[in-house]
Protein backbone atom coordinates (compact mmCIF):
# COMPACT_ATOMS: atom_id res chain seq x y z
CA UNK A 1 0.00 0.00 0.00
CA UNK A 2 1.41 3.27 -0.78
CA UNK A 3 2.23 6.10 1.23
CA UNK A 4 -1.47 8.08 1.06
CA UNK A 5 -3.86 4.87 0.24
CA UNK A 6 -6.04 4.34 2.42
CA UNK A 7 -9.06 1.43 3.68
CA UNK A 8 -12.29 3.09 5.07
CA UNK A 9 -13.73 0.55 7.75
CA UNK A 10 -17.16 0.60 7.96
CA UNK A 11 -18.05 0.43 11.66
CA UNK A 12 -19.09 3.46 14.13
CA UNK A 13 -15.87 6.01 14.84
CA UNK A 14 -14.70 7.69 18.06
CA UNK A 15 -12.98 10.76 16.99
CA UNK A 16 -10.06 10.72 19.46
CA UNK A 17 -9.10 6.90 19.05
CA UNK A 18 -5.87 6.22 17.23
CA UNK A 19 -4.04 3.18 16.32
CA UNK A 20 -0.25 2.84 15.80
CA UNK A 21 2.01 0.55 14.80
CA UNK A 22 5.57 1.15 14.24
CA UNK A 23 7.16 -1.72 12.31
CA UNK A 24 10.55 -2.44 10.97
CA UNK A 25 9.71 -1.88 7.69
CA UNK A 26 6.32 -0.57 7.24
CA UNK A 27 4.44 1.76 9.53
CA UNK A 28 0.48 1.61 9.90
CA UNK A 29 -1.61 4.53 11.27
CA UNK A 30 -5.43 3.57 11.78
CA UNK A 31 -7.13 7.09 12.21
CA UNK A 32 -10.52 9.28 11.97
CA UNK A 33 -10.99 10.42 8.60
CA UNK A 34 -12.82 13.54 9.15
CA UNK A 35 -15.96 12.18 8.08
CA UNK A 36 -17.25 10.17 10.81
CA UNK A 37 -15.49 7.00 9.68
CA UNK A 38 -11.42 5.82 9.55
CA UNK A 39 -9.11 5.29 7.35
CA UNK A 40 -5.33 3.67 7.18
CA UNK A 41 -1.74 4.70 5.97
CA UNK A 42 1.24 2.40 5.51
CA UNK A 43 4.22 4.19 4.79
CA UNK A 44 8.30 2.97 4.91
CA UNK A 45 9.60 2.69 8.20
CA UNK A 46 12.46 5.30 6.71
CA UNK A 47 13.99 8.67 6.23
CA UNK A 48 16.17 10.60 4.43
CA UNK A 49 17.32 13.86 5.30
CA UNK A 50 19.01 16.88 2.30
CA UNK A 51 19.59 20.48 3.04
CA UNK A 52 17.61 22.89 1.05
CA UNK A 53 19.34 24.06 -1.93
CA UNK A 54 18.07 28.04 -1.27
CA UNK A 55 18.11 28.21 2.77
CA UNK A 56 20.81 25.71 3.61
CA UNK A 57 18.13 24.16 6.30
CA UNK A 58 18.28 20.29 6.80
CA UNK A 59 14.86 19.09 5.62
CA UNK A 60 13.25 15.64 6.02
CA UNK A 61 11.60 12.78 3.68
CA UNK A 62 10.50 9.88 4.81
CA UNK A 63 8.71 6.72 3.41
CA UNK A 64 8.65 6.12 -0.44
CA UNK A 65 9.32 9.07 -1.32
CA UNK A 66 12.33 9.22 0.77
CA UNK A 67 13.26 5.15 -0.54
CA UNK A 68 13.39 6.23 -4.20
CA UNK A 69 14.85 9.31 -4.21
CA UNK A 70 17.78 9.21 -1.48
CA UNK A 71 18.39 5.00 -2.23
CA UNK A 72 22.20 5.93 -1.36
CA UNK A 73 21.34 6.86 2.14
CA UNK A 74 17.81 6.41 3.58
CA UNK A 75 17.75 5.00 7.15
CA UNK A 76 15.65 2.19 8.08
CA UNK A 77 16.04 3.11 12.09
CA UNK A 78 13.84 0.14 13.13
CA UNK A 79 15.43 -2.71 11.33
CA UNK A 80 15.80 -5.19 14.15
CA UNK A 81 12.88 -4.51 15.09
CA UNK A 82 13.33 -1.68 17.53
CA UNK A 83 15.38 1.24 17.86
CA UNK A 84 19.07 0.29 19.14
CA UNK A 85 20.74 3.56 20.11
CA UNK A 86 20.49 7.03 20.01
CA UNK A 87 20.74 7.94 16.74
CA UNK A 88 18.15 5.62 15.64
CA UNK A 89 15.97 6.79 18.65
CA UNK A 90 16.32 10.62 17.16
CA UNK A 91 15.68 9.09 13.55
CA UNK A 92 12.57 7.16 15.04
CA UNK A 93 11.32 10.07 16.43
CA UNK A 94 11.71 12.36 13.55
CA UNK A 95 10.32 9.69 11.43
CA UNK A 96 7.32 9.12 13.22
CA UNK A 97 6.59 13.16 14.44
CA UNK A 98 6.47 13.96 10.03
CA UNK A 99 4.40 11.15 9.46
CA UNK A 100 1.64 12.30 12.23
CA UNK A 101 2.13 15.94 10.94
CA UNK A 102 1.70 14.84 7.11
CA UNK A 103 -1.79 12.30 8.27
CA UNK A 104 -2.76 15.48 10.29
CA UNK A 105 -2.92 12.91 13.39
CA UNK A 106 -5.45 14.32 15.96
CA UNK A 107 -2.68 15.70 19.20
CA UNK A 108 -6.29 15.09 21.40
CA UNK A 109 -6.42 11.74 21.06
CA UNK A 110 -6.32 7.86 23.03
CA UNK A 111 -3.42 6.23 21.37
CA UNK A 112 -2.61 1.91 21.25
CA UNK A 113 0.59 1.14 20.05
CA UNK A 114 1.32 -2.33 19.12
CA UNK A 115 4.64 -3.08 20.08
CA UNK A 116 6.66 -6.50 19.67
CA UNK A 117 7.12 -9.16 22.15
CA UNK A 118 11.41 -8.89 21.76
CA UNK A 119 13.65 -9.85 24.35
CA UNK A 120 15.22 -6.42 24.14
CA UNK A 121 14.93 -4.36 27.35
CA UNK A 122 17.16 -1.42 25.99
CA UNK A 123 15.34 -1.47 22.93
CA UNK A 124 11.80 -1.26 24.32
CA UNK A 125 12.82 1.28 26.39
CA UNK A 126 13.49 3.16 23.40
CA UNK A 127 11.06 2.66 21.58
CA UNK A 128 8.52 3.61 24.43
CA UNK A 129 10.65 7.02 24.46
CA UNK A 130 9.80 7.26 20.56
CA UNK A 131 6.03 6.75 21.99
CA UNK A 132 6.12 8.96 24.80
CA UNK A 133 7.82 11.79 22.99
CA UNK A 134 5.32 12.26 20.67
CA UNK A 135 2.68 15.19 19.74
CA UNK A 136 -0.24 12.44 20.02
CA UNK A 137 -1.91 10.59 22.60
CA UNK A 138 -2.83 13.48 25.07
CA UNK A 139 -5.49 11.97 26.38
CA UNK A 140 -4.29 8.21 27.00
CA UNK A 141 -1.42 6.59 25.58
CA UNK A 142 -1.36 2.56 25.77
CA UNK A 143 0.81 -0.53 24.06
CA UNK A 144 -0.33 -4.02 23.48
CA UNK A 145 0.96 -6.98 22.51
CA UNK A 146 1.98 -7.28 18.58
CA UNK A 147 0.37 -10.17 18.17
CA UNK A 148 -2.97 -9.50 20.41
CA UNK A 149 -3.81 -6.77 18.24
CA UNK A 150 -3.51 -8.32 14.97
CA UNK A 151 -5.55 -11.38 16.15
CA UNK A 152 -8.64 -9.12 16.78
CA UNK A 153 -9.82 -8.35 13.33
CA UNK A 154 -8.78 -12.10 12.47
CA UNK A 155 -11.78 -13.24 15.31
CA UNK A 156 -14.33 -10.78 13.48
CA UNK A 157 -16.03 -7.68 14.70
CA UNK A 158 -15.30 -5.32 17.63
CA UNK A 159 -12.75 -6.76 20.18
CA UNK A 160 -14.86 -10.42 20.54
CA UNK A 161 -10.94 -11.87 20.45
CA UNK A 162 -10.25 -10.29 23.80
CA UNK A 163 -13.05 -12.74 25.83
CA UNK A 164 -11.91 -16.00 24.25
CA UNK A 165 -8.77 -18.05 24.49
CA UNK A 166 -6.68 -18.75 21.01
CA UNK A 167 -2.90 -18.57 20.06
CA UNK A 168 -1.75 -16.09 17.73
CA UNK A 169 1.50 -16.28 15.36
CA UNK A 170 2.60 -12.97 13.68
CA UNK A 171 5.06 -13.69 10.97
CA UNK A 172 6.89 -10.05 11.12
CA UNK A 173 9.54 -8.96 8.99
CA UNK A 174 12.50 -9.23 12.32
CA UNK A 175 10.70 -11.19 14.10
CA UNK A 176 8.25 -13.98 14.67
CA UNK A 177 5.78 -14.11 17.51
CA UNK A 178 3.62 -16.84 18.59
CA UNK A 179 1.14 -16.36 21.58
CA UNK A 180 -1.70 -18.21 23.79
CA UNK A 181 -4.08 -15.43 24.88
CA UNK A 182 -6.74 -16.01 27.81
CA UNK A 183 -8.80 -13.52 28.04
CA UNK A 184 -6.37 -11.27 26.67
CA UNK A 185 -3.87 -12.52 29.34
CA UNK A 186 -0.50 -13.07 27.58
CA UNK A 187 0.72 -17.26 27.96
CA UNK A 188 3.67 -18.58 26.84
CA UNK A 189 4.97 -15.61 24.93
CA UNK A 190 7.22 -16.72 22.37
CA UNK A 191 9.80 -14.70 19.73
CA UNK A 192 12.60 -16.14 17.63
CA UNK A 193 14.74 -13.88 14.98
CA UNK A 194 15.79 -16.99 13.03
CA UNK A 195 12.46 -17.11 10.99
CA UNK A 196 11.86 -13.97 9.38
CA UNK A 197 10.60 -12.05 6.42
CA UNK A 198 13.67 -9.94 6.17
CA UNK A 199 15.68 -13.64 6.36
CA UNK A 200 13.41 -14.40 3.08
CA UNK A 201 14.32 -11.09 1.39
CA UNK A 202 18.37 -12.16 1.97
CA UNK A 203 17.66 -15.43 0.75
CA UNK A 204 15.92 -14.36 -1.92
CA UNK A 205 19.48 -11.87 -3.25
CA UNK A 206 21.46 -14.87 -2.53
CA UNK A 207 19.08 -17.46 -4.75
CA UNK A 208 18.46 -14.92 -7.62
CA UNK A 209 22.23 -14.47 -7.59
CA UNK A 210 22.66 -18.22 -8.15
CA UNK A 211 19.47 -18.56 -10.77
CA UNK A 212 21.38 -16.32 -12.83
CA UNK A 213 25.09 -17.92 -12.58
CA UNK A 214 26.03 -15.09 -10.51
CA UNK A 215 25.39 -12.48 -13.64
CA UNK A 216 22.47 -10.45 -11.60
CA UNK A 217 22.99 -8.51 -7.57
CA UNK A 218 19.72 -7.54 -6.80
CA UNK A 219 19.95 -5.62 -3.10
CA UNK A 220 17.26 -6.59 0.09
CA UNK A 221 15.04 -3.63 -0.95
CA UNK A 222 14.65 -5.30 -4.78
CA UNK A 223 14.26 -8.64 -3.07
CA UNK A 224 11.90 -7.49 -0.78
CA UNK A 225 9.53 -5.73 -3.64
CA UNK A 226 9.58 -9.06 -5.55
CA UNK A 227 8.60 -11.22 -2.37
CA UNK A 228 5.65 -8.82 -2.18
CA UNK A 229 4.52 -7.98 -6.07
CA UNK A 230 5.20 -11.65 -7.41
CA UNK A 231 5.19 -13.98 -3.90
CA UNK A 232 2.06 -16.71 -4.61
CA UNK A 233 2.38 -20.10 -2.88
CA UNK A 234 -0.01 -21.73 -4.87
CA UNK A 235 0.07 -19.63 -8.50
CA UNK A 236 3.41 -17.79 -9.12
CA UNK A 237 4.62 -17.35 -12.87
CA UNK A 238 7.80 -16.40 -13.41
CA UNK A 239 8.89 -12.92 -14.08
CA UNK A 240 11.46 -11.14 -15.62
CA UNK A 241 13.55 -7.84 -15.00
CA UNK A 242 15.93 -5.93 -16.16
CA UNK A 243 19.71 -4.18 -14.53
CA UNK A 244 22.23 -1.88 -15.96
CA UNK A 245 25.41 -3.54 -16.20
CA UNK A 246 28.39 -1.66 -14.63
CA UNK A 247 30.34 -1.79 -17.88
CA UNK A 248 27.36 -0.04 -19.08
CA UNK A 249 24.23 -1.48 -21.49
CA UNK A 250 21.19 -4.03 -19.63
CA UNK A 251 21.11 -7.66 -18.77
CA UNK A 252 17.45 -8.73 -18.67
CA UNK A 253 16.97 -11.99 -17.01
CA UNK A 254 13.99 -14.24 -15.67
CA UNK A 255 13.08 -15.30 -11.69
CA UNK A 256 11.93 -18.25 -11.02
CA UNK A 257 12.95 -20.36 -8.10
CA UNK A 258 14.57 -17.59 -6.44
CA UNK A 259 11.83 -16.59 -5.13
CA UNK A 260 9.55 -19.82 -4.82
CA UNK A 261 12.29 -21.98 -3.07
CA UNK A 262 12.54 -19.18 0.01
CA UNK A 263 8.90 -18.71 0.64
CA UNK A 264 8.69 -22.43 0.81
CA UNK A 265 11.50 -22.88 2.96
CA UNK A 266 9.97 -19.70 5.17
CA UNK A 267 6.57 -22.19 5.88
CA UNK A 268 8.85 -24.93 6.66
CA UNK A 269 10.73 -23.22 9.67
CA UNK A 270 7.61 -21.92 10.66
CA UNK A 271 6.00 -24.93 10.68
CA UNK A 272 8.69 -26.53 12.84
CA UNK A 273 8.92 -23.62 15.31
CA UNK A 274 5.29 -23.61 16.39
CA UNK A 275 4.64 -27.37 16.26
CA UNK A 276 8.01 -28.36 18.20
CA UNK A 277 9.02 -25.53 20.08
CA UNK A 278 6.20 -22.85 20.67
CA UNK A 279 3.57 -25.38 20.97
CA UNK A 280 5.56 -27.82 23.25
CA UNK A 281 6.18 -25.16 26.18
CA UNK A 282 2.64 -23.39 25.80
CA UNK A 283 1.20 -27.02 26.53
CA UNK A 284 3.89 -27.92 29.79
CA UNK A 285 2.69 -24.38 31.14
CA UNK A 286 -0.80 -24.13 30.79
CA UNK A 287 -1.60 -27.53 29.20
CA UNK A 288 -5.98 -26.73 30.17
CA UNK A 289 -5.71 -23.27 27.76
CA UNK A 290 -3.61 -25.23 25.27
CA UNK A 291 -6.23 -27.90 25.06
CA UNK A 292 -8.97 -24.67 24.66
CA UNK A 293 -6.52 -22.88 22.15
CA UNK A 294 -5.94 -25.34 19.46
CA UNK A 295 -9.88 -26.44 19.55
CA UNK A 296 -10.52 -22.51 17.84
CA UNK A 297 -9.28 -21.41 15.06
CA UNK A 298 -5.00 -20.01 15.32
CA UNK A 299 -4.99 -16.60 14.16
CA UNK A 300 -1.52 -15.67 11.59
CA UNK A 301 -0.96 -11.96 11.23
CA UNK A 302 1.97 -10.05 9.86
CA UNK A 303 3.42 -8.95 6.86
CA UNK A 304 4.68 -12.38 5.05
CA UNK A 305 0.81 -13.74 5.94
CA UNK A 306 0.19 -11.32 2.80
CA UNK A 307 1.64 -13.78 0.53
CA UNK A 308 -1.40 -15.33 -1.38
CA UNK A 309 -1.36 -19.06 -0.38
CA UNK A 310 1.15 -18.68 2.57
CA UNK A 311 -1.92 -19.21 5.23
CA UNK A 312 -3.50 -22.09 3.62
CA UNK A 313 -0.29 -23.88 2.98
CA UNK A 314 0.87 -22.98 6.68
CA UNK A 315 -2.37 -24.45 7.95
CA UNK A 316 -2.01 -28.00 6.05
CA UNK A 317 1.57 -28.12 6.84
CA UNK A 318 1.04 -27.92 10.21
CA UNK A 319 -1.79 -30.21 10.61
CA UNK A 320 0.28 -32.85 9.10
CA UNK A 321 2.99 -31.80 11.31
CA UNK A 322 0.72 -32.00 14.92
CA UNK A 323 -1.39 -34.80 13.06
CA UNK A 324 -4.72 -33.21 14.18
CA UNK A 325 -6.79 -31.02 11.88
CA UNK A 326 -5.84 -27.08 13.09
CA UNK A 327 -8.07 -24.37 11.12
CA UNK A 328 -6.07 -21.41 10.58
CA UNK A 329 -8.00 -17.83 10.61
CA UNK A 330 -6.34 -14.50 9.19
CA UNK A 331 -7.42 -10.68 8.80
CA UNK A 332 -8.57 -9.23 4.95
CA UNK A 333 -4.96 -7.12 5.39
CA UNK A 334 -2.54 -9.10 7.43
CA UNK A 335 -0.03 -6.18 7.83
CA UNK A 336 -2.59 -3.50 8.68
CA UNK A 337 -4.46 -5.68 10.94
CA UNK A 338 -2.17 -4.61 14.36
CA UNK A 339 -3.24 -1.37 13.74
CA UNK A 340 -6.53 -1.88 13.17
CA UNK A 341 -6.98 -3.93 16.58
CA UNK A 342 -5.54 -1.27 18.36
CA UNK A 343 -7.56 1.59 17.47
CA UNK A 344 -10.11 -0.87 18.51
CA UNK A 345 -9.09 -0.98 21.57
CA UNK A 346 -8.74 2.48 21.79
CA UNK A 347 -12.20 3.18 21.09
CA UNK A 348 -12.92 1.21 24.26
CA UNK A 349 -10.65 2.85 26.10
CA UNK A 350 -12.07 6.40 25.22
Amino acid sequence: MSDDESTDINESDESAAVGVKLGSTRTVLDIPDGRGGRERHSILTCLATYEDAITGEEKVLFGEEAAVEYPDRVRFMLRSGLPEDDDSVADAERFFEAVVDAHDVPEDSAVVYAVPTIDNEAGVENLKSVIEGSSIGEVETRSYPESLCGAIPAYGDDLDAIDEVFVSVNLGSTTMEACAYRRGEQLSPFSTGSVTGNEVDRRIVAAVEEETQGRVHIDRTTAREYKEQHGDVYDFEPFTDVVQQPGGGSHEFTVDRGVQEPIDRYIDEAVDVVANEFLPELANDHMKPYQLALGRPLAVTGGMACIPGLTEEFEKRLSEELDREVEVVSPEEPALAAADGAARIAARLV
